[in-house]
């Protein structure tokens, strides 16, 4: 008799973790992707990259234009928001509020390539992303040197990860960011907006309540297939997304 109860109470606890596991509420990032600005190609490249890699590895994948979407009903619903090459001023004020309570409660911010190059008038978004785009030269190959990897976007790649892309040149850099990858300037002309040797091209950092990430990289179509690249932004959703290495 003590063996039966023994065996049931055993398949009691078995359907309840299985249960529980059906039932927790899996993870799910927003893709904002509207630009006022320049438009870049590679975003739609980017939208399907990414609902791949959520498909992969078990996170699921909204994308939108639509600014309206920046209410409290609907962002509650996202464990990350992407800003993938937004451009210009892409948030009105209340949006702007709305998105600012979200990170404050905890939400999380991964910023991709021309992430830097928006809401200049909204000093919040700049420490938030971390900096402001000042300008950037022809596409070209570069060095980039990988200065931490101990992180989850940094730990595939190689310490000198030669690479061609668009590279940005920033302003108003925000003191607090955690610099994961650094460009060489010797390696190719940063053009008149230069930085010298402390010139950053991804980062970490906390921020009012919540996390972000940004990179760079990722202003070609060709980033968008390319497997370090790719593993690198993954990386840096998962980060936002609290996942551990």
């Amino acid at each position: 008799m003590k063996k039966i109860k023994y065996i049931s109470c055993l398949i009691v606890t078995v359907i309840l973790l299985f249960s529980n596991s059906l039932s927790a509420k899996k993870q799910k990032v927003l893709i904002f992707c509207k630009t006022a600005g320049f438009h870049h190609n590679a975003i739609a490249d980017g939208v399907k990259a990414i609902i791949k890699l959520g498909t992969e590895n078990n996170f699921d994948v909204d994308s939108t234009t639509n600014a309206i979407n920046f209410n409290p009903s609907n962002l509650e619903k996202y464990n990350a928001v992407i800003f993938l090459s937004t451009t210009g001023d892409v948030l009105n004020d209340t949006q702007q509020k709305v998105f600012e309570d979200y990170i404050h409660h905890g939400g999380a911010f991964v910023g991709v390539h021309a992430a830097t190059d928006c809401e200049y008038q909204w000093p919040w978004y700049g420490k938030l992303v971390g900096a402001y785009f000042a300008g950037h030269p022809n596409q070209q190959e570069a060095e980039l040197n990988v200065i931490d990897k101990n992180h989850l976007s940094t730990e595939m790649l190689p310490a000198l990860w030669k690479r061609k892309d668009e590279w940005y040149n920033f302003k108003s850099v925000a003191a607090d960011l955690k610099v994961l990858i650094t460009i060489n300037e010797k390696s190719y002309d940063a053009g008149k907006a230069k930085m010298g040797d402390n010139h950053p091209m991804a980062w970490y950092h906390t921020y009012d309540g919540g996390k972000a990430f940004y990179t760079e990289l990722g202003h070609t179509e060709a980033s968008y297939t390319e497997p370090l690249f790719l593993q690198h932004l993954l990386g840096g959703i998962k980060y936002a997304l609290g996942r551990k290495k």
